[in-house]
């Protein structure tokens, strides 16, 4: 769609419902994510890291619930129940299910923990270059959630660098 559309179109309900919705699915196992990801780091000096961003995750998530119902939707019952089996598959953690904390498992989980941050950025980021259709939106909101999670991103990156020798170097 041409941007000139955007800027005079109207924001189609049902779409940016359905949209809002995948995104909540989304952040109930990022959430998951990030919690298992933190057991795994417990006695770590990571583990603060973790527990902050998990905490700010779902400060964001609560935002993004009332954000779905201010447009009068709720999740579909299909959704929940995804959403419910993530947590539980999240809870086994198939990409490290020794909760080991090192090796290509916990690397695996960095870089999910990257991508899901990834998608969340792209999200706020279109919302905010829709606000300007609806009062709802409200784009000087979006953007300082955008910018929160560029920096997340960041912070696990430098996580999963400052980490990466003692997943991948032999002991001498």
């Amino acid at each position: 769609m041409a941007a000139d559309k955007l800027s005079t179109g109207t924001l189609n309900h049902k779409d940016i419902a359905s949209y809002l919705d995948y995104h909540l699915l989304g952040s109930a196992a990022g959430v998951q994510l990030f919690d298992a990801v933190r057991q795994v780091w417990a006695g770590t000096p990571q583990e603060a890291e973790l527990r902050r961003l998990r905490e700010e995750l779902s400060a964001e998530r609560k935002e993004l619930k009332a954000l779905h119902r201010s447009f009068g939707h709720r999740r579909s019952t299909l959704k929940r129940l995804a959403a419910a089996a993530g947590a539980v598959i999240s809870k086994v953690n198939p990409l490290n299910p020794t909760r080991a904390s090192g090796g290509v498992g916990t690397q695996l989980e960095l870089e999910s923990m990257l991508s899901a941050l990834r998608g969340k950025q792209c999200m706020w980021q279109i919302l905010a270059e829709l606000a300007p259709s609806d009062p709802r939106l409200d784009a000087l909101r979006f953007q300082e959630l955008e910018a929160q999670a560029v920096a997340q991103q960041k912070r696990v990156e430098r996580m999963m660098n400052a980490t990466a020798p003692q997943r991948f170097l032999a002991s001498p």
